[in-house]
């Protein structure tokens, strides 16, 4: 079963220096329909202004993963991480316990677009950890690359579920047949371009969830540029 939801039919944040997309149920946004899908429970995009970024907050007991489309974002937290994530770049936080962080766009000209992504750890009050990797150089063109997952196959960073994310970049034309395994659940999130989903036209910020099938087709009419989740 194929189920869309639509980009403007998720909630919106718009303080002026930021404006968030929220598919989930996410701070003053409540929707009691779209409270998550399966560990997934919060995909954010955001754009935040030249300068400007969110004070220093806590977190628990959430696997926090940070993508960037374009731009940059600067971070800070309470396990004396710093450092500057770049497109092409994941960042990965295990809060577990509580940590606290900050993050801004340290560029003076250029908006920062990134996805904000919580998936529910399999495990409470972890001890918190931090990873960031670069996979510009590893991707491929018109195929699924992995970037987090319970075991870091192939380079992914490392995540408390038993989850699986991937980005593509799928050429205008091509096609991907993607294999559900038995139980398994997929969501899809398109970042740009033009994906049709098992006959379901996605466009920029749409989404959709997959279910109770073993098989789902992709298909670019043109390029696209988009996340895939792995659920149980």
């Amino acid at each position: 079963m194929i189920s869309v939801r639509k980009s403007e039919e998720r909630g919106l944040t718009d303080i002026g220096w930021l404006v968030s997309r929220h598919t989930f149920s996410f701070d003053k946004y409540y929707d009691p329909h779209h409270m998550h899908f399966r560990s997934l429970r919060v995909i954010n995009e955001d754009i935040v202004k030249p300068g400007e970024g969110f004070s220093t907050h806590p977190h628990n007991n959430m696997e926090i993963i940070t993508y960037i489309v374009s731009g940059e974002l600067a971070h800070k937290d309470s396990m004396e991480n710093g450092s500057v994530i770049k497109e092409g770049e994941v960042q990965r936080m295990t809060a577990g316990t509580g940590i606290r962080h900050s993050e801004y766009n340290p560029s003076a000209d250029k908006e920062v677009h990134l996805l904000q992504i919580w998936i529910l750890p399999d495990e409470k009050e972890l001890t918190p950890s931090y990873e960031q990797k670069n996979f510009s150089e590893m991707m491929k063109e018109d195929e699924l690359n992995l970037i987090a997952s319970r075991d870091g196959k192939d380079g992914s960073v490392v995540i408390n579920q038993d989850a699986r994310i991937y980005t593509c970049r799928l050429s205008g034309g091509k096609n991907l047949d993607v294999d559900i395994g038995e139980g398994r659940n997929v969501w899809v999130q398109v970042v740009d371009g033009e994906l049709w989903v098992a006959g379901e036209k996605l466009l920029p910020g749409d989404g959709c969830s997959v279910t109770a099938q073993n098989m789902v087709n992709l298909k670019a009419k043109k390029d696209c540029h988009f996340l895939l989740f792995d659920l149980n």
